[in-house]
């Protein structure tokens, strides 16, 4: 029989590779043969899938998100099972995307690498565009299941919340940058806790 490629995965090999490479030296040092080593394929293997060290970027940036999303997803999960306050979700949603530990910083500097490039690329540009509406749009959305439930204010605006906590926590990510900073983080994390309990200062009905 002949063999089954999974072409999804050779991908990801190759993301793998350039999300490393950019945590440790770089968004300059990824080309297509360093990639290939760093990935242990052959440079035809990355060159099949991707036509530009542009296309390996946004490739890689998009994993780097879906894989927080998916995180955040499985906090909204546990959330229902254990029933937790709809602020506290938040906190944690919010923390995945700060900077506080190694694997939080690899794919911050993955972020800020794609970002750079969105100056020039429009569709990185886009790209980025589109992940900062479906943050906020989920943000929106937990406002107004907080409203529903009691833990928001009904005067309070959904739309208005969630950019004010997604941009506060974009300006903190970038405020702590990419290497270890046990002060800030705390800080970090503490400032996100404090502005997202002011955002939810009720309790839930539903638990009570």
């Amino acid at each position: 029989m002949p063999k089954v490629v999974d072409h999804q995965a050779r991908r990801i090999q190759v993301a793998d590779a350039v999300q490393q490479l950019i945590t440790e030296q770089g968004l300059d040092r990824v080309t297509v043969a360093r990639t290939a080593g760093t990935a242990g394929v052959s440079v035809g293997h990355v060159q099949h899938y991707f036509a530009s060290k542009d296309e390996m970027l946004l490739f890689t940036y998009e994993r780097v998100v879906q894989k927080v999303l998916e995180r955040v997803s499985a906090l909204e999960e546990r959330s229902r099972t254990q029933r937790l306050p709809i602020r506290d979700v938040v906190v944690e949603g919010l923390a995945q995307w700060l900077p506080v530990d190694p694997g939080r910083r690899s794919a911050h500097r993955v972020t800020l690498a794609f970002v750079g490039r969105t100056v020039d690329n429009p569709r990185l540009a886009h790209a980025h565009a589109e992940t900062g509406r479906l943050i906020r749009a989920r943000l929106a959305g937990a406002v107004r299941n907080g409203k529903e439930c009691g833990e928001v204010p009904d005067a309070t605006d959904p739309d208005l919340t969630a950019l004010e906590l997604h941009g506060l926590v974009e300006g903190l990510a970038l405020q702590l940058g990419s290497g270890p900073d046990t002060a800030g983080s705390a800080a970090a994390l503490a400032l996100v806790t404090s502005r997202t309990r002011a955002a939810f200062p009720g309790r839930c009905r539903q638990y009570a």
